[in-house]
């Protein structure tokens, strides 16, 4: 009798709790796994979601297409000389890098690097660059070579040129590769240029080697001017810089890891980051140059959090196609670089070559020269935005 009543009063409330217990772990369980199997619905729904080469356009013809008069291996051919800028008899220059500044009265200018094309690429980018500047009237080209850059400093020697504005609104050249990461300003965007400085690193803890190369020089460098007015700096180590400064020069505060060390990307070969930001976020392309392949980070800050977006480009794409259906293929294709305009990415520019880098040799029929191609950026920027809302909306039920 007593231990019948000990079972009723005791152990039975026990087994009740038990079971609550159990029977509400189960439901949260299976909440989650609902919200789980809701999740990769939505995941397989978006298979083979767009990447940033979905959205470069074809490139209007500027010029005649055409496969004689002019140097190249035949599967560049046809091909319009007045896109970009390029010594289309190669009579003078090999071109490469290069970023598109718009000026004050709707002319377009490329802050670029050439060399000789008596020299060999591989010679010509170590030892003979210049810096140097063309116009043209429209993003696209023809681009016209109007010269050096600040020939009286170093004989306008240096190497991964790029150009933009300041936040007073002067032309801003950077040099580095062959010389220590350097700044020319000028009040006018074909010049003259007068050197501004050696570009200052605060390494805050950080090693040399997130800053320079083994040379003890910058490299890849391209300086964004952020919507919150501070100057943003990547090089090739791919760590995130920060300029307090007005002074364009800096200094520059290493203030996040290296990008390129994201798991998604390849883990050696990559160089030539460029840095944009449109549709409220911030944009990386970083060339894997063995393949050819670009890739596309993405990050709302623009310091944390870094995304992989895919690729930006491959050499499997045919992005240097004409609004005619004509396809250039280029074997060599690095230094992307991009504009905008009025808050949207509209153009990317690129380096290339016919034939690979150690078969163009001097006074041959190989060069290299700047491509333009058109991009659908105000597609883009919405496209991203919702890529964004949806993988937050996403973030949200995984965590609930």
């Amino acid at each position: 009798m007593i231990k019948s009543k000990y079972i009723r009063s005791t152990i039975l409330p026990l087994l009740l709790v038990v079971s609550i217990v159990s029977h509400g772990q189960k439901k949260k369980e299976d909440i989650k796994q609902n919200r789980l199997t809701e999740f990769n619905k939505i995941k397989k729904k978006k298979k083979h979601p767009k990447t940033l080469v979905n959205f470069f356009k074809p490139m209007p013809i500027q010029a005649p297409l055409i496969s004689k008069g002019t140097w190249g291996e035949t599967y560049v051919f046809p091909r319009d000389t007045a896109n970009g800028l390029e010594d289309s008899k190669l009579e003078k220059w090999c071109y490469w890098d290069g970023k598109i500044v718009k000026d004050d009265i709707g002319k377009y200018h490329i802050y670029a690097s050439r060399w000789p094309q008596s020299v060999s690429h591989s010679q010509g980018w170590h030892v003979n660059s210049t810096a140097m500047h063309a116009i043209s009237d429209n993003p696209i080209g023809p681009y016209v070579d109007t010269g050096v850059v600040c020939p009286e400093y170093k004989e306008g020697k240096g190497h991964n040129v790029v150009g933009l504005r300041t936040k007073d609104g002067k032309y801003a050249v950077i040099k580095s590769s062959l010389i220590q990461g350097s700044i020319f300003l000028s009040d006018k965007p074909e010049g003259p240029f007068k050197f501004a400085g050696e570009i200052k690193v605060d390494l805050n803890g950080h090693s040399k080697n997130d800053a320079y190369l083994k040379s003890g020089r910058m490299d890849n460098v391209d300086i964004l001017l952020r919507p919150d007015g501070r100057y943003m700096l990547v090089g090739r180590p791919t760590v995130i810089m920060i300029s307090e400064s007005d002074d364009i020069t800096g200094p520059y505060k290493i203030i996040s890891d290296r990008v390129k060390n994201h798991p998604d990307l390849p883990k050696s070969k990559l160089e030539d980051p460029s840095i944009w930001y449109s549709g409220g976020m911030y944009h990386m392309v970083i060339n894997h140059h063995t393949t050819n392949t670009t890739y596309h980070m993405s990050s709302i800050d623009g310091i944390n959090d870094w995304k992989f977006r895919g690729i930006a480009f491959g050499q499997q794409h045919n992005i240097f196609k004409y609004t005619d259906g004509t396809v250039n293929k280029w074997t060599v294709i690095q230094r992307m670089t991009v504009y905008v305009e009025d808050g949207h990415p509209t153009h990317f520019i690129f380096s290339v070559i016919d034939t690979k880098k150690g078969e163009d040799r001097p006074n041959d029929q190989n060069g290299s020269k700047i491509v333009v191609v058109p991009f659908d950026g105000v597609a883009f920027d919405k496209h991203m935005q919702e890529l964004v809302k949806e993988e937050a909306k996403n973030k949200k039920i995984i965590k609930h």
